[in-house]
């Protein structure tokens, strides 16, 4: 079995690769090595920030490609890494002021490198929509875990198990983050509540096709030959790099208290997606989710929490160090009664 600084080789390159750069990117706009130092460590404090909202999206990928066949857990693995890296922490935040500013692509690049002070204004003010469709994206992904009947291991018994019957009832996942959306809706402003509808409605339908088209997929493969199996990969492929993108949101988002400059949250949050990438693969090979046996449901717990601070973000602000506490809270709590649960049951 291969050890653990095996996994961290390519992220170690990474690391050095973009710690240098971001040091020359802070030469380069203030010429003095306090700039550089500066700009070095904030890198790398995007880095862990990166790596601590996005543990639990490693477990839950780590699920979700246990059950792809090998050729498109190689894809997710690859041009999965140049999607979250180069798709969500430089793309998705000109996207956003390319739609919320109206402007051109190249003239969104062009502020961006020449006034990032306005760059980090347009963004944080696209922040309700964009927290709007995260959190009702991922509450789906986490009730829908939770709501499944056959789930057959519980780690808050009566909580889970009650939430295992409620999943009998068709549709109650979406119930559930519609009243969620009400709640929310009812303490906003009147001018921001359309905003924040569209957008969580969107977060729904955008689960709803995804996994609809996972199950098509999977169906097609089913049916027909070795060869076309692989099709059916493309419905979980899909479906991870939508989540990726979800659980981006928050952090890329977040990234801009810390500095306005895109190009060094670009190299901070893609050095802490190596790291997440490569814990995904390990967590995978080595099959670690059947060896701690509530891992997993920490995981998802800690997206549910992600998803309620989420929704409530667009009523008022909330430090990015809360939610990655929170989520590393339910990780590490499942984690020990994994351990627990080991040592009660050495042959189990």
């Amino acid at each position: 079995m291969r050890s653990t600084l095996s996994y961290m080789t390519w992220p170690f390159i990474v690391t050095g690769a973009g710690l240098a750069l971001a040091a020359f990117l802070g030469w380069e706009y203030h010429g003095t090595g306090s700039g550089a130092l500066a700009f070095f460590l904030i890198a790398g404090i995007l880095a862990v920030l990166e790596i601590s909202l996005s543990f639990d999206n490693a477990i839950v990928n780590a699920n979700k490609l246990k059950q792809m066949v090998p050729k498109w857990q190689r894809r997710f693995l690859t041009w999965g890494i140049l999607i979250a890296v180069f798709g969500m922490r430089v793309i998705f935040p000109l996207l956003v002021v390319v739609i919320a500013a109206h402007l051109a692509p190249w003239e969104a690049i062009r502020l961006a490198a020449t006034q990032p002070q306005e760059y980090s204004r347009i963004i944080h003010e696209a922040h309700l929509p964009i927290a709007a469709f995260g959190g009702s994206f991922l509450m789906l992904v986490a009730l829908n875990y939770f709501f499944d009947e056959a789930k057959d291991v519980d780690w808050i018994k009566g909580v889970e198990a009650a939430l295992r019957k409620l999943g009998e009832i068709r549709g109650m996942e979406v119930g559930f983050v519609l009243v969620c959306m009400l709640v929310i809706v009812g303490q906003l402003p009147a001018e921001k509540e359309h905003a924040f509808i569209i957008a969580a409605i969107w977060g729904v339908i955008t689960y709803l096709l995804v996994d609809m088209l996972g199950h098509v997929l999977d169906r097609w493969g089913a049916q027909h030959s070795q060869a076309d199996m692989a099709r059916g990969g493309f419905g979980a492929f899909l479906y991870l790099e939508v989540l990726d993108a979800s659980f981006s949101f928050d952090g890329v988002i977040g990234a801009f208290a810390l500095t306005q400059n895109l190009f060094l949250i670009a190299i901070g949050l893609g050095i802490g997606a190596m790291y997440v990438r490569s814990m995904t693969v390990m967590l995978v090979e080595r099959g670690t989710l059947a060896a701690f046996r509530y891992l997993e449901h920490g995981a998802f717990w800690s997206i549910f929490v992600l998803s309620i601070l989420m929704f409530v973000q667009t009523l008022r602000p909330i430090p990015e160090v809360v939610t990655g506490l929170l989520g590393a809270c339910f990780i590490g709590m499942a984690f020990l009664s994994s351990l627990a649960w080991r040592r009660r049951h050495p042959h189990g």
